[in-house]
């Protein structure tokens, strides 16, 4: 698992990076960015990396609901709760007030606008944006609201409560959708367009509980991993037969509505956060068990990067404007960086905290 989650982590942020220099957008650099990617390598990049994008997010929520009926039976309900308003909490509301509008301001003005830092405060859609760690504050949401209800009892997943779960997320984000589309913005940037799959991957992992901790069965290993691989080789197929060539000017129908593209997109993610978080935990446990020194202290430095990442990628992609290279070039050197220092500053921070508990 937490093998899983440095890969995972370094996806994310490498992600961001690309994303800068979309077209398409979906991270705020795409705002004021100086370069784009061809419409042709921009296409590409979405058959390769795209179909990550549905459901790494909920494979994230699924290994933390693995834990969370452990960590509440392990710590009482009262200090669960406590810990993750510091561990949740804290972060994203230094995110949200200071952090991530200080950097979308450097962005701005690193851009030529004339903007404030109190614009960059005031005028962000939606307010209260805190960047990456939406995340954050959403699982804060979710945990709470797991604690303070009736445990929940572990049992063994079976292939129909996968196929169950499936359409319950297919089913619910296309609802969802119809009342907040898919990259609209909401008070505290709370992507609520999302909650069906974060919330449906976070209470499967904890229907699951230990026993998926332990391992995967191998039924539904090898049924996730077939469901996973189809559905991302036939993806690209059905897209230019759907002649979604274009990906900034096709997108708009599948975020949301009354619309078969949005019934498609939510089935497609519903397929896939489900099947791809069972079959990359179970991945996990067959390939990437062993752990030496060196991937431990990348495993303790994980969460750090993560809520680090914004900034650093901000600051790093505000840097690079002056240096004149098409973004094919720009965006993975922004993404290197970043991984690299966003990871770097995990390791100095659990490292220091780590010396302090020794030494006390």
């Amino acid at each position: 698992m937490d093998n899983l989650k440095v890969i995972l982590v370094a996806w994310v942020i490498g992600g961001h990076a690309l994303l800068g220099y979309s077209a398409i957008g979906g991270w705020p650099y795409d705002e004021v960015n100086e370069v784009t990617f061809h419409p042709g390598a921009e296409t590409v990049l979405a058959a390769v990396v795209g179909p990550s994008g549905l459901f790494f997010m909920g494979t994230f929520y699924f290994m933390a609901g693995i834990f969370t009926p452990g960590s509440i039976e392990r710590k009482g309900r009262r200090r669960f709760i406590a810990e993750r308003l510091v561990r949740l909490g804290v972060p994203w509301v230094v995110s949200a007030l200071v952090v991530w509008p200080t950097f979308v301001w450097i962005a701005y003005n690193g851009a030529g606008r004339d903007v404030s830092w109190w614009q960059a405060f005031t005028d962000r859609d939606p307010f209260l944006d805190s960047g990456s760690l939406w995340f954050v504050g959403v699982l804060l949401v979710f945990s709470v609201g797991i604690a303070l209800a009736p445990p929940i009892r572990e049992r063994v997943i079976t292939p129909r409560a996968v196929v169950g779960m499936t359409v319950a997320v297919a089913g619910t984000t296309f609802l969802t959708r119809l009342v907040f589309p898919a990259r609209s913005g909401q008070v505290g940037d709370l992507h609520l367009w999302w909650w069906p799959q974060c919330l449906g991957m976070l209470l499967l992992g904890a229907i699951g509980g230990r026993k998926l901790a332990e391992r995967v069965p191998d039924e539904i290993y090898r049924m996730t991993r077939g469901v996973v691989i189809g559905t991302i080789a036939v993806l690209p197929v059905a897209a230019a037969m759907m002649g979604v060539l274009d990906l900034a000017k096709s997108a708009e129908p599948f975020l949301g509505g009354l619309r078969w593209q949005a019934a498609v997109l939510a089935l497609v993610e519903g397929i896939l956060v489900v099947a791809g978080s069972l079959w990359l935990i179970g991945l996990a446990q067959r390939r990437l068990s062993r752990q030496g020194a060196f991937a431990e202290g990348m495993a303790r430095s994980a969460y750090v990067a993560f809520v680090v990442q914004g900034p650093i990628l901000l600051a790093l992609a505000t840097g690079l404007r002056p240096l004149d290279v098409p973004a094919e070039v720009k965006a993975p050197l922004v993404g290197v960086g970043a991984i690299a220092l966003s990871f770097a500053i995990g390791w100095f921070v659990t490292s220091r905290r780590g010396a302090s508990a020794r030494s006390s």
